[in-house]
C-alpha cells in the first residue's frame, strides 16, 4: 500500500503554494483570499477540484478528475480551511452569530467538494492510486478535524454565541445550528484539558488508519474470495443466462473452460437459493463466512479488535461509558440501554418464527429424500421451494417481469411522480467516472430544477459491496446550492446483449436507496450542516424504508412488473401470488438482522480493556449470540464481525437504525393506507412536514408534525409477524 503522495509533475503543489498551505497551518495563518489568489495565480487549469465545477449545478468534471488531483487539492483545501477559522478566531469584533456560526458554515467549501468527490470515487470506482490515497489521507483528514473541533479560541467564541443564543433573537434553524454545533464541538472533545486532547488525537489519527485499511481489505477480500466452479454441472438449477455469466466472470480472470461464482459483502449470496448441488451451496457459504478471518493480507480481525478498544478509550476520554454509550446519545435511541431494550423485545419472537420456519424446510428436505439435517447453506434453496409451494412462484418466474430498464423508470420513477409530481430526463452531456454510471435531471412539480440524480447499477471489482446514497452536493440557501445525489447499487451485470433482470429483493432494494436520494433532492434548509440526510442514523432508514412501500402498491407494480421481451404484464394471478408472500421467510430475515445488530451492540458496550483479542473475535461473536438468545446455526448474521462494514464506518453501534426506524416506516406506511394512500396530497404533506426540513429540526419533532401523534410499535409487528 503506497504511503507516497501520488501526484503527477504537472499536479505538484509549487512552492509558494506549500508555504502558503503550510502558513495556514500555523497560529499566524495567511488570509483565505490570498490562498485563493495564489492557488488561481498557480493553477489557473491544472487542478479542475480546486474550484467549483462549471457543470450544471457544480455536477463534479468526473471527465478532468485524475487522481493525481486529489493530493494536491486536499492538502490546499485543509490549509484554506484552516486559514477561513484563523480569520474568525482573531476578530476583534465580539462573538456573534453571523460572525462565528454562519462564517463557521461558509468555512471549508473546496475541501467539502473535493471530499465528496474523492470518497464517492473511492467507493464506487476506485483504484491502487485512490487506495493509497485514501491510506495517505485518512489520518491527515482526522487531525485536520481535530484542528478544528479541539481549537480553543474557536470554541471559546461558538460557546460565547451559545450561551447568548437567547439574545440574538434567532429564527428556529439559526437557533439549532448554535445549539448543534455546541453540541458537536463538546461530542469531539473541546472541553478535554490539553493532555487529554493530545491522547484523543492518538485515538482518532489510528482509528482512521485502522477503518481505511478495514474497507480496502472488505473489498480486497470480496474480489480475491469469489468461488471457482470446474464443471457446468456443479451449476445445476441455474439459468443458461447466469450460467454464461459465470463462465465470463471466469474468462475475465484467465480461467477459460471453468466458471466463477464472485461474492456479494452479504453472508447469504443469491444463488444459494437455486443451486441444486448441496456440495456447492455449502462451498459458497462458507467461503462467504471465512472472509476476513482465513489469514493472509486482508484478515480483519485484528482489526476489529484494535478499533473496538480504541473507540472504548476515547467514549471514556469524553465522559461516556463505552461506545455505544457515546453514538446512541446523539441518536433519537439516547442510550443503550433502549437500544437493549428493543432488541431484546424482538428477539424472541423472530427466533421462535425463524425456528418453525426451519421445521417447515426440514419437512421438505425429508419428504424429497433429503437424508440430512437442515444448514445454513441449505436455507435459501429449501425456502425457494416452500415459496413456490405455498404461493406457487418463485423468483425464476419473477425476474423476467422484473427488468432493470423498466423497475427504475415504471418503477422507481413512476412511483415517485405520482406520489410527488416530480419528473425525470436522462442527460447525456455530462461526464461519467464509468460508462454504466447514468444521470439524471429531476425536475419540480412546477417544472423548475430540483436537482440531479446519479445512477450506479452494477457491480464491478473496483466497487465496494452493498448498496448506498450519496452527495455530491448538498442543499444550502445560504451556499446557493441544490442536490446532485446519487444511488449505487451491486446488481451483477448480464453478458452484452442480454437483458438485466433482477431477483425481488434487488427490486427491493432500488427502491430503498432511492429513499434516501428523495431525501436529497428534497432538502429545502439554510444550512449545509442540517441537507438532506443529515439526520441521527437511527432516524436517516426511515424515509427510504418507507419508500419500499411503493415498490408492491399494486398500481407501482402493475405499471413495471412487464415481460422484458412481449411488454405483457406480470399475470394478476402472480402479482397477487407475490404481494400474499411479503410476509414469507420474515421469521429468518428478521433473525439474521437482529443478530448482526446485537453483535455490533454487544462490541461497542465494552469497557477499555475488555475487546476481545483478534484471535478471539469469532468466539466473541458467537457467544454474544447465544447470550441474547438469538443463537442459531442455521440463521447467521446478516454480516459477521471482519467484514461489517456498516459498523466500522458511519453505523457504529448503529445497525439497529433499519429496525428503530422501521417502526416509523410501518407506521407511515398505515398513515398513508388510511388517507387515501397514493395521492399527491400525501406525498405532498410527508415532503413539506419531513423529507424537505433535514436535519434543521429534532427528528422525532418532525415525524409529530407529519403524523399528528406519536408512533407506534403495532404495525412493524404486524408486518413482520412478530405479534
Amino acid at each position: 500500500m503506497p504511503t507516497a503522495m501520488l501526484r503527477s509533475p504537472i499536479c505538484a503543489l509549487s512552492a509558494s503554494l506549500l508555504a502558503a498551505a503550510l502558513a495556514a497551518c500555523s497560529p499566524n495563518s495567511s488570509n483565505p483570499t490570498d490562498l485563493k489568489e495564489a492557488r488561481a495565480a498557480e493553477m489557473p487549469e491544472m487542478n479542475p477540484l480546486l474550484t467549483p465545477s462549471p457543470l450544471h449545478l457544480e455536477y463534479p468534471p468526473f471527465d478532468r478528475i485524475d487522481p493525481a488531483h486529489f493530493l494536491p487539492a486536499f492538502e490546499v483545501s485543509m490549509a484554506e480551511q484552516l486559514a477561513e477559522i484563523d480569520n474568525i478566531t482573531a476578530q476583534a469584533e465580539a462573538p456573534t452569530f453571523e460572525n462565528t456560526l454562519v462564517q463557521l458554515e461558509l468555512a471549508g467549501q473546496t475541501l467539502n467538494r473535493v471530499a465528496s468527490v474523492f470518497f464517492g470515487l473511492a467507493s464506487a470506482h476506485t483504484n491502487d492510486a485512490l487506495k493509497g490515497i485514501e491510506a495517505e489521507i485518512a489520518p491527515k483528514l482526522a487531525e485536520h478535524q481535530d484542528r478544528i473541533f479541539l481549537n480553543a479560541a474557536l470554541f471559546g467564541r461558538i460557546q460565547a454565541v451559545y450561551g447568548a443564543r437567547d439574545r440574538f433573537e434567532l429564527g428556529p434553524e439559526s437557533l439549532r445550528l448554535v445549539e448543534e454545533t455546541h453540541r458537536a464541538f463538546v461530542r469531539a472533545g473541546a472541553k478535554l484539558s490539553a493532555a487529554e486532547k493530545e491522547s484523543l488525537r492518538a485515538i482518532n489519527a489510528e482509528l482512521a488508519k485502522l477503518q481505511t485499511r478495514f474497507s480496502q481489505n472488505v473489498l480486497n477480500e470480496v474480489n480475491d474470495s469469489f468461488l471457482v466452479v470446474h464443471s457446468q454441472e456443479e451449476l445445476s438449477g441455474l439459468s443458461d443466462a447466469q450460467i454464461e455469466t459465470a463462465a465470463s466472470e471466469a474468462e475475465s480472470r484467465g480461467m477459460d473452460g471453468r466458471f466463477v461464482i464472485p461474492l456479494l459483502n452479504t453472508t447469504q449470496q443469491p444463488l444459494l437459493s437455486e443451486l441444486e448441488n448441496r456440495e456447492m451451496r455449502e462451498r459458497l457459504l462458507k467461503r462467504s463466512m471465512e472472509r476476513g478471518s482465513r489469514g493472509g493480507d486482508y484478515d480483519n480481525r485484528e482489526i476489529v479488535s484494535r478499533t473496538a478498544e480504541l473507540r472504548a478509550r476515547r467514549a471514556q476520554l469524553l465522559g461516556f461509558v463505552n461506545h455505544a454509550d457515546y453514538v446512541l446519545d446523539d441518536e433519537t435511541a439516547g442510550a443503550p440501554v433502549a437500544v437493549n431494550k428493543r432488541l431484546a423485545s424482538l428477539t424472541p419472537a423472530a427466533v421462535a418464527n425463524a425456528k418453525r420456519e426451519a421445521d417447515e424446510l426440514q419437512t421438505i428436505v425429508d419428504n424429497t429424500g433429503g437424508g440430512f439435517k437442515l444448514a445454513a447453506w441449505d436455507w435459501d434453496f429449501y425456502a425457494e421451494k416452500l415459496r413456490r409451494e405455498r404461493y406457487a412462484f418463485d423468483e425464476s418466474q419473477l425476474r423476467p417481469y422484473l427488468e432493470l430498464e423498466s423497475v427504475l423508470f415504471n418503477g422507481v420513477f413512476f412511483a415517485a411522480s405520482q406520489v410527488y409530481g416530480i419528473a425525470f430526463k436522462e442527460r447525456f452531456d455530462l461526464p461519467v467516472y464509468h460508462e454504466d454510471v447514468r444521470v439524471f435531471d429531476v425536475f419540480d412539480h412546477d417544472g423548475s430544477t430540483l436537482g440531479l440524480f446519479v445512477f450506479d447499477a452494477y457491480a464491478r471489482e473496483s466497487k465496494r459491496g452493498g448498496a448506498w446514497m450519496s452527495h455530491y452536493v448538498t442543499q444550502s440557501h445560504l451556499l446557493g446550492k441544490r442536490p446532485v445525489v446519487a444511488n449505487h447499487l451491486n446488481i451483477p451485470e448480464p453478458t452484452q446483449g442480454e437483458p438485466t433482470l433482477l431477483t425481488f429483493t434487488e427490486v427491493i432494494t432500488a427502491f430503498h436507496e432511492f429513499g434516501h436520494a428523495l431525501h436529497g433532492l428534497f432538502s429545502d434548509v439554510n444550512y449545509i450542516a442540517f441537507g438532506g440526510t443529515r439526520v441521527p442514523r437511527d432516524f436517516v432508514e426511515f424515509p427510504s424504508q418507507l419508500n419500499e412501500m411503493w415498490a408492491t402498491w399494486p398500481a407501482v407494480l402493475a405499471n413495471y412488473a412487464k415481460h422484458h421481451e412481449t411488454g405483457e404484464p406480470m399475470p394478476k394471478d402472480l402479482l397477487d401470488r407475490v404481494l400474499a408472500a411479503e410476509r414469507f421467510n420474515q421469521g429468518y430475515a428478521t433473525t439474521e438482522y437482529l443478530a448482526a445488530s446485537l453483535i455490533d451492540q454487544a462490541l461497542h458496550q465494552l469497557a477499555p480493556g475488555e475487546a476481545p483479542a483478534a484471535e478471539d473475535i469469532l468466539t466473541f461473536e458467537a457467544e454474544a449470540l447465544a447470550a441474547a438468545g438469538a443463537s442459531l446455526a442455521t440463521v447467521p448474521p446478516r454480516y459477521r464481525l471482519p467484514y461489517f462494514s456498516h459498523i466500522m464506518g458511519g453505523y457504529s453501534a448503529g445497525y439497529y437504525a433499519y429496525i428503530w426506524s422501521e417502526v416509523l416506516d410501518a407506521d407511515t406506511e398505515q398513515w398513508f393506507r388510511e388517507n387515501g394512500g397514493m395521492t399527491r396530497a400525501n406525498g405532498q404533506h410527508f415532503r413539506d412536514t419531513l423529507l424537505s426540513r433535514g436535519g434543521s429540526e429534532d427528528a422525532m419533532t418532525l415525524f409529530r408534525a407529519f403524523a399528528g401523534r406519536e408512533p407506534s410499535i403495532e404495525p412493524l409487528l404486524e408486518r413482520r409477524g412478530l405479534n
